[in-house]
Protein backbone atom coordinates (compact mmCIF):
# COMPACT_ATOMS: atom_id res chain seq x y z
CA UNK A 1 0.00 0.00 0.00
CA UNK A 2 1.50 3.22 -1.18
CA UNK A 3 2.68 5.39 2.15
CA UNK A 4 0.35 8.54 0.50
CA UNK A 5 -3.12 6.48 1.03
CA UNK A 6 -4.76 6.57 4.06
CA UNK A 7 -5.62 3.85 6.65
CA UNK A 8 -8.84 2.74 8.20
CA UNK A 9 -7.83 4.23 11.31
CA UNK A 10 -7.04 7.63 9.11
CA UNK A 11 -10.54 7.25 7.63
CA UNK A 12 -11.99 6.65 10.96
CA UNK A 13 -10.12 9.58 12.66
CA UNK A 14 -11.91 12.05 10.04
CA UNK A 15 -15.51 10.30 10.63
CA UNK A 16 -17.21 12.48 13.40
CA UNK A 17 -19.84 10.81 14.81
CA UNK A 18 -23.51 12.44 15.34
CA UNK A 19 -24.19 13.42 18.70
CA UNK A 20 -27.08 12.05 21.48
CA UNK A 21 -29.71 13.41 21.71
CA UNK A 22 -31.71 13.84 24.78
CA UNK A 23 -35.06 15.75 25.78
CA UNK A 24 -36.63 16.02 29.11
CA UNK A 25 -40.36 16.33 27.95
CA UNK A 26 -42.72 18.47 30.02
CA UNK A 27 -46.14 17.91 30.84
CA UNK A 28 -46.91 21.19 31.51
CA UNK A 29 -45.06 24.76 31.94
CA UNK A 30 -43.51 24.85 35.20
CA UNK A 31 -42.60 20.90 36.08
CA UNK A 32 -39.00 21.27 36.41
CA UNK A 33 -37.87 20.06 32.79
CA UNK A 34 -35.55 23.12 33.21
CA UNK A 35 -33.93 22.04 36.66
CA UNK A 36 -33.73 18.57 35.61
CA UNK A 37 -31.80 19.67 32.41
CA UNK A 38 -29.08 21.01 34.50
CA UNK A 39 -29.11 18.20 37.19
CA UNK A 40 -28.15 15.94 34.42
CA UNK A 41 -25.68 18.50 33.54
CA UNK A 42 -23.91 19.03 37.25
CA UNK A 43 -24.00 15.50 37.44
CA UNK A 44 -22.17 14.32 34.15
CA UNK A 45 -19.57 17.20 34.54
CA UNK A 46 -18.77 15.93 38.29
CA UNK A 47 -17.89 12.41 36.55
CA UNK A 48 -15.52 14.80 34.59
CA UNK A 49 -17.38 15.13 31.61
CA UNK A 50 -16.95 19.02 29.47
CA UNK A 51 -20.37 19.98 29.81
CA UNK A 52 -21.17 23.40 28.92
CA UNK A 53 -24.95 25.73 28.77
CA UNK A 54 -25.61 26.59 25.35
CA UNK A 55 -29.11 28.65 26.44
CA UNK A 56 -30.71 28.38 29.41
CA UNK A 57 -33.76 30.33 30.40
CA UNK A 58 -34.76 30.81 34.22
CA UNK A 59 -37.59 32.50 33.91
CA UNK A 60 -36.27 34.20 37.26
CA UNK A 61 -36.62 31.17 39.12
CA UNK A 62 -34.15 31.62 41.83
CA UNK A 63 -33.00 27.70 42.18
CA UNK A 64 -33.18 27.52 38.43
CA UNK A 65 -30.66 30.42 38.06
CA UNK A 66 -28.45 28.85 41.02
CA UNK A 67 -27.98 25.48 39.80
CA UNK A 68 -26.08 27.63 36.30
CA UNK A 69 -24.08 28.92 38.54
CA UNK A 70 -22.04 25.79 38.77
CA UNK A 71 -22.11 25.07 35.04
CA UNK A 72 -19.84 26.81 32.07
CA UNK A 73 -21.63 28.96 30.06
CA UNK A 74 -21.40 30.22 26.75
CA UNK A 75 -21.80 34.50 26.45
CA UNK A 76 -25.07 34.62 24.84
CA UNK A 77 -25.76 36.29 21.67
CA UNK A 78 -27.18 39.96 22.31
CA UNK A 79 -29.32 40.74 19.30
CA UNK A 80 -31.21 43.76 18.21
CA UNK A 81 -34.78 43.63 16.77
CA UNK A 82 -37.11 46.39 16.42
CA UNK A 83 -35.53 48.95 19.02
CA UNK A 84 -34.93 45.96 21.69
CA UNK A 85 -32.63 43.72 22.34
CA UNK A 86 -33.03 39.87 22.91
CA UNK A 87 -30.70 37.21 24.01
CA UNK A 88 -29.92 34.37 22.19
CA UNK A 89 -28.39 31.06 21.72
CA UNK A 90 -24.82 31.83 20.19
CA UNK A 91 -24.19 28.86 18.34
CA UNK A 92 -21.17 29.79 16.15
CA UNK A 93 -19.46 30.16 19.68
CA UNK A 94 -20.97 26.73 21.20
CA UNK A 95 -19.58 24.94 17.72
CA UNK A 96 -16.32 26.72 18.09
CA UNK A 97 -16.28 25.51 21.67
CA UNK A 98 -17.25 21.88 20.70
CA UNK A 99 -17.71 20.36 24.21
CA UNK A 100 -18.83 17.08 24.89
CA UNK A 101 -22.19 18.09 26.11
CA UNK A 102 -24.49 21.06 25.16
CA UNK A 103 -27.68 21.95 27.25
CA UNK A 104 -30.09 23.74 25.41
CA UNK A 105 -33.13 24.74 26.32
CA UNK A 106 -36.66 25.50 25.05
CA UNK A 107 -36.42 23.31 21.50
CA UNK A 108 -39.56 24.79 20.26
CA UNK A 109 -37.84 28.80 20.81
CA UNK A 110 -38.08 30.61 17.34
CA UNK A 111 -35.14 32.61 17.06
CA UNK A 112 -34.64 36.44 16.65
CA UNK A 113 -34.68 37.19 13.49
CA UNK A 114 -30.94 37.82 12.56
CA UNK A 115 -29.24 35.99 15.72
CA UNK A 116 -28.10 33.19 13.49
CA UNK A 117 -28.64 30.62 10.42
CA UNK A 118 -31.70 28.88 11.55
CA UNK A 119 -35.06 29.99 12.11
CA UNK A 120 -35.44 27.68 14.92
CA UNK A 121 -33.73 26.07 18.02
CA UNK A 122 -34.20 22.75 17.38
CA UNK A 123 -32.43 23.53 13.76
CA UNK A 124 -29.20 24.77 15.64
CA UNK A 125 -29.34 21.54 18.25
CA UNK A 126 -29.67 19.44 14.60
CA UNK A 127 -26.48 21.76 13.73
CA UNK A 128 -24.43 20.58 17.17
CA UNK A 129 -25.54 16.95 16.81
CA UNK A 130 -24.41 16.89 13.02
CA UNK A 131 -20.79 18.42 14.90
CA UNK A 132 -20.55 15.45 17.06
CA UNK A 133 -21.76 17.38 20.18
CA UNK A 134 -24.32 15.87 22.61
CA UNK A 135 -27.53 17.66 23.18
CA UNK A 136 -29.85 17.60 26.27
CA UNK A 137 -32.95 19.60 25.61
CA UNK A 138 -36.13 20.60 26.90
CA UNK A 139 -39.70 20.67 25.30
CA UNK A 140 -43.13 21.09 27.32
CA UNK A 141 -45.77 18.82 25.25
CA UNK A 142 -48.09 21.49 24.08
CA UNK A 143 -45.47 22.28 21.70
CA UNK A 144 -45.17 19.36 19.56
CA UNK A 145 -46.81 20.12 16.23
CA UNK A 146 -49.58 17.08 16.22
CA UNK A 147 -50.43 18.12 19.64
CA UNK A 148 -50.76 21.73 19.24
CA UNK A 149 -54.23 21.78 18.09
CA UNK A 150 -55.73 19.78 20.84
CA UNK A 151 -54.07 22.29 23.33
CA UNK A 152 -55.86 24.91 21.61
CA UNK A 153 -59.09 23.86 22.08
CA UNK A 154 -58.35 22.37 25.62
CA UNK A 155 -56.79 25.52 26.82
CA UNK A 156 -58.24 28.16 24.31
CA UNK A 157 -55.15 29.62 24.05
CA UNK A 158 -52.66 29.86 20.36
CA UNK A 159 -49.95 27.76 20.80
CA UNK A 160 -47.58 29.44 18.03
CA UNK A 161 -44.04 27.84 18.65
CA UNK A 162 -44.30 23.88 17.62
CA UNK A 163 -41.81 21.48 16.81
CA UNK A 164 -42.21 18.65 14.22
CA UNK A 165 -42.59 15.61 16.02
CA UNK A 166 -39.78 13.80 13.75
CA UNK A 167 -37.36 15.88 15.96
CA UNK A 168 -38.28 14.99 19.38
CA UNK A 169 -38.99 10.85 18.03
CA UNK A 170 -35.28 10.73 16.55
CA UNK A 171 -34.12 11.68 20.53
CA UNK A 172 -31.79 8.49 21.88
CA UNK A 173 -33.60 9.05 24.75
CA UNK A 174 -36.98 10.62 25.76
CA UNK A 175 -37.89 11.36 29.95
CA UNK A 176 -40.91 12.55 31.26
CA UNK A 177 -41.10 15.27 33.90
CA UNK A 178 -44.48 14.95 35.52
CA UNK A 179 -46.28 16.39 37.91
CA UNK A 180 -49.97 16.14 39.65
CA UNK A 181 -52.00 19.15 38.93
CA UNK A 182 -52.58 19.48 41.96
CA UNK A 183 -48.61 20.05 43.30
CA UNK A 184 -48.25 22.29 40.14
CA UNK A 185 -50.85 24.80 41.08
CA UNK A 186 -49.14 25.00 44.73
CA UNK A 187 -46.02 25.41 43.10
CA UNK A 188 -47.79 28.72 40.96
CA UNK A 189 -49.51 29.99 44.34
CA UNK A 190 -45.45 29.90 46.31
CA UNK A 191 -44.36 31.74 42.96
CA UNK A 192 -42.12 29.50 42.11
CA UNK A 193 -43.22 28.74 38.63
CA UNK A 194 -44.26 32.54 37.64
CA UNK A 195 -44.01 36.16 39.09
CA UNK A 196 -47.05 36.78 41.57
CA UNK A 197 -48.96 39.18 39.79
CA UNK A 198 -49.16 36.79 36.52
CA UNK A 199 -50.29 34.12 39.02
CA UNK A 200 -54.23 34.83 39.47
CA UNK A 201 -54.53 34.77 35.71
CA UNK A 202 -52.74 31.96 35.40
CA UNK A 203 -54.69 29.82 37.82
CA UNK A 204 -58.03 30.53 36.57
CA UNK A 205 -56.92 29.85 32.53
CA UNK A 206 -53.85 27.26 31.41
CA UNK A 207 -53.36 26.50 34.32
CA UNK A 208 -56.84 25.06 35.59
CA UNK A 209 -56.91 21.47 37.25
CA UNK A 210 -59.12 20.55 33.92
CA UNK A 211 -56.12 21.60 31.45
CA UNK A 212 -53.63 20.27 33.49
CA UNK A 213 -55.05 16.69 33.43
CA UNK A 214 -55.54 16.65 29.58
CA UNK A 215 -51.90 17.93 29.21
CA UNK A 216 -50.55 15.11 31.43
CA UNK A 217 -52.84 12.75 29.42
CA UNK A 218 -51.39 13.57 26.30
CA UNK A 219 -47.93 13.48 26.93
CA UNK A 220 -48.31 10.06 28.77
CA UNK A 221 -50.12 8.77 25.59
CA UNK A 222 -47.03 10.18 23.67
CA UNK A 223 -44.85 9.16 26.03
CA UNK A 224 -46.10 5.08 25.62
CA UNK A 225 -46.11 5.45 22.21
CA UNK A 226 -42.33 5.71 21.65
CA UNK A 227 -42.07 2.88 24.49
CA UNK A 228 -43.54 0.88 22.13
CA UNK A 229 -42.01 1.64 19.51
CA UNK A 230 -38.75 0.73 21.39
CA UNK A 231 -40.03 -2.54 22.93
CA UNK A 232 -40.97 -3.50 18.59
CA UNK A 233 -37.51 -2.23 17.56
CA UNK A 234 -36.51 -4.95 20.20
CA UNK A 235 -38.19 -7.82 19.78
CA UNK A 236 -37.35 -7.19 16.10
CA UNK A 237 -33.46 -6.69 16.57
CA UNK A 238 -33.54 -10.30 18.84
CA UNK A 239 -36.62 -12.49 17.45
CA UNK A 240 -36.21 -12.03 13.71
CA UNK A 241 -38.08 -15.64 13.13
CA UNK A 242 -41.29 -13.26 14.42
CA UNK A 243 -43.16 -11.46 11.41
CA UNK A 244 -44.06 -7.76 11.98
CA UNK A 245 -45.96 -5.99 9.98
CA UNK A 246 -48.65 -2.99 9.61
CA UNK A 247 -52.47 -3.76 10.13
CA UNK A 248 -53.66 -0.42 9.54
CA UNK A 249 -52.99 2.08 6.97
CA UNK A 250 -54.51 5.73 7.02
CA UNK A 251 -54.91 7.81 4.30
CA UNK A 252 -56.09 11.63 4.44
CA UNK A 253 -57.37 13.05 1.12
CA UNK A 254 -56.65 16.80 1.26
CA UNK A 255 -57.47 19.89 -0.41
CA UNK A 256 -56.19 23.23 -0.35
CA UNK A 257 -59.32 24.81 1.47
CA UNK A 258 -58.89 26.35 4.59
CA UNK A 259 -58.84 23.44 7.92
CA UNK A 260 -56.93 20.99 5.98
CA UNK A 261 -54.55 21.54 8.06
CA UNK A 262 -55.93 20.68 11.27
CA UNK A 263 -57.69 17.47 9.71
CA UNK A 264 -54.31 16.39 8.85
CA UNK A 265 -53.04 17.09 12.77
CA UNK A 266 -56.77 14.98 14.05
CA UNK A 267 -55.84 11.90 11.62
CA UNK A 268 -51.90 11.73 12.52
CA UNK A 269 -53.11 11.24 16.02
CA UNK A 270 -55.54 8.82 15.09
CA UNK A 271 -52.55 7.13 13.37
CA UNK A 272 -50.50 7.28 16.41
CA UNK A 273 -52.99 5.77 18.96
CA UNK A 274 -53.42 2.62 16.51
CA UNK A 275 -49.76 2.74 15.30
CA UNK A 276 -50.75 3.02 11.79
CA UNK A 277 -49.13 4.13 8.98
CA UNK A 278 -50.25 7.62 7.64
CA UNK A 279 -49.97 8.44 4.03
CA UNK A 280 -51.36 11.91 2.27
CA UNK A 281 -52.63 12.48 -1.20
CA UNK A 282 -54.32 15.42 -3.12
CA UNK A 283 -56.10 14.93 -6.13
CA UNK A 284 -55.36 17.36 -8.85
CA UNK A 285 -57.39 18.49 -11.89
CA UNK A 286 -56.18 18.07 -15.28
CA UNK A 287 -56.20 22.27 -15.22
CA UNK A 288 -54.31 22.71 -12.57
CA UNK A 289 -53.97 24.75 -9.41
CA UNK A 290 -53.37 28.85 -9.68
CA UNK A 291 -50.66 30.30 -7.31
CA UNK A 292 -52.25 30.89 -4.37
CA UNK A 293 -53.02 26.69 -4.09
CA UNK A 294 -49.37 26.00 -5.03
CA UNK A 295 -48.36 27.91 -1.84
CA UNK A 296 -51.23 26.14 -0.16
CA UNK A 297 -49.86 23.00 -1.09
CA UNK A 298 -46.26 23.56 -0.12
CA UNK A 299 -47.47 24.70 3.46
CA UNK A 300 -49.88 21.33 3.32
CA UNK A 301 -46.11 19.52 1.86
CA UNK A 302 -44.23 20.50 5.06
CA UNK A 303 -47.13 19.82 7.32
CA UNK A 304 -47.20 16.10 6.55
CA UNK A 305 -43.31 16.27 6.94
CA UNK A 306 -43.40 17.47 9.80
CA UNK A 307 -46.28 14.65 11.14
CA UNK A 308 -44.16 11.85 9.63
CA UNK A 309 -47.10 11.25 6.74
CA UNK A 310 -46.02 10.48 2.96
CA UNK A 311 -47.45 12.87 0.39
CA UNK A 312 -48.53 11.77 -2.94
CA UNK A 313 -49.83 14.16 -5.77
CA UNK A 314 -52.56 12.12 -8.04
CA UNK A 315 -54.29 13.87 -11.20
CA UNK A 316 -57.77 13.11 -12.25
CA UNK A 317 -60.73 14.94 -12.56
CA UNK A 318 -63.04 12.61 -11.05
CA UNK A 319 -61.47 13.06 -7.43
CA UNK A 320 -63.80 10.52 -5.35
CA UNK A 321 -62.34 7.46 -8.12
CA UNK A 322 -59.22 8.37 -7.64
CA UNK A 323 -58.93 8.76 -3.79
CA UNK A 324 -60.54 4.66 -3.58
CA UNK A 325 -58.20 3.74 -6.82
CA UNK A 326 -55.04 5.29 -4.79
CA UNK A 327 -56.47 3.58 -1.69
CA UNK A 328 -56.74 0.73 -3.23
CA UNK A 329 -53.07 0.58 -4.52
CA UNK A 330 -51.95 1.15 -0.84
CA UNK A 331 -54.39 -1.62 0.80
CA UNK A 332 -55.16 1.60 2.71
CA UNK A 333 -57.44 0.47 5.68
CA UNK A 334 -59.17 3.94 6.45
CA UNK A 335 -59.77 7.07 4.80
CA UNK A 336 -60.08 10.36 6.52
CA UNK A 337 -61.72 13.34 4.63
CA UNK A 338 -62.91 16.58 5.82
CA UNK A 339 -66.50 16.90 5.73
CA UNK A 340 -68.31 18.87 2.37
CA UNK A 341 -69.16 23.17 2.30
CA UNK A 342 -71.53 22.19 -0.30
CA UNK A 343 -75.30 22.97 -0.21
CA UNK A 344 -77.92 20.64 -0.82
CA UNK A 345 -78.75 21.97 -3.99
CA UNK A 346 -75.28 21.73 -5.00
CA UNK A 347 -74.97 18.37 -4.30
CA UNK A 348 -78.04 17.17 -5.95
CA UNK A 349 -76.88 19.57 -9.23
CA UNK A 350 -73.50 18.49 -9.08
CA UNK A 351 -74.18 14.62 -8.13
CA UNK A 352 -73.21 14.22 -4.96
CA UNK A 353 -70.72 15.50 -3.47
CA UNK A 354 -66.78 13.98 -2.82
CA UNK A 355 -67.80 13.01 0.69
CA UNK A 356 -70.55 11.31 -0.69
CA UNK A 357 -69.11 9.54 -3.52
CA UNK A 358 -65.94 8.28 -1.57
CA UNK A 359 -68.51 6.80 0.95
CA UNK A 360 -70.15 5.12 -1.37
CA UNK A 361 -66.59 3.54 -3.02
CA UNK A 362 -65.27 3.13 0.54
CA UNK A 363 -68.00 0.88 1.28
CA UNK A 364 -67.52 -0.80 -1.71
CA UNK A 365 -64.12 -1.54 -1.10
CA UNK A 366 -64.65 -2.56 2.41
CA UNK A 367 -62.56 0.79 3.94
CA UNK A 368 -63.62 2.41 6.94
CA UNK A 369 -64.39 6.37 6.36
CA UNK A 370 -64.19 8.93 8.79
CA UNK A 371 -65.60 12.56 8.46
CA UNK A 372 -63.87 15.43 9.93
CA UNK A 373 -65.53 18.50 10.89
CA UNK A 374 -63.94 21.61 9.50
CA UNK A 375 -62.88 24.37 11.89
CA UNK A 376 -62.82 28.17 11.36
CA UNK A 377 -64.32 28.01 7.55
CA UNK A 378 -65.40 31.79 7.56
CA UNK A 379 -68.51 31.84 4.77
CA UNK A 380 -66.79 33.48 1.98
CA UNK A 381 -64.19 30.56 2.42
CA UNK A 382 -67.19 28.17 2.95
CA UNK A 383 -68.35 29.16 -1.03
CA UNK A 384 -64.68 28.06 -2.31
CA UNK A 385 -64.48 24.87 -0.50
CA UNK A 386 -67.55 23.55 -2.12
CA UNK A 387 -66.32 24.84 -5.67
CA UNK A 388 -62.59 23.53 -4.72
CA UNK A 389 -64.79 19.81 -3.94
CA UNK A 390 -67.48 20.48 -6.84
Amino acid sequence: MSSSEPTIADLADDIEPAGHFRVYLGAAPGVGKTYAMLSEGLRRCQRGTDVVIGFVEPHGRPQTQGMCEGLETVPRKMVEYRGSVFPEMNLAAVLARHPKVALVDELAHTNVPGSGPHEKRWQDVHELLDAGIDVISTVNIQHLESIADSVEQIAGVPIRERVPDWVLRKADQIELIDSSPEQLRRRMLHGNIYPTAKVPQALTHFFRTDNLIALRELALRFLADETEDELLDHLARYQTEVLWETSERILVAVITAPGTEAIIRRASRMASRIKADLHVVHVRSSEGSGRSDEARLAALRQLCEDVGADWTDVESDDPAQAIIEHAKRRQITQIVLGSSQRGRLQELMGGGSVVRKVSRGAADAGIDLHIIARRHVEPADAQAVGETES
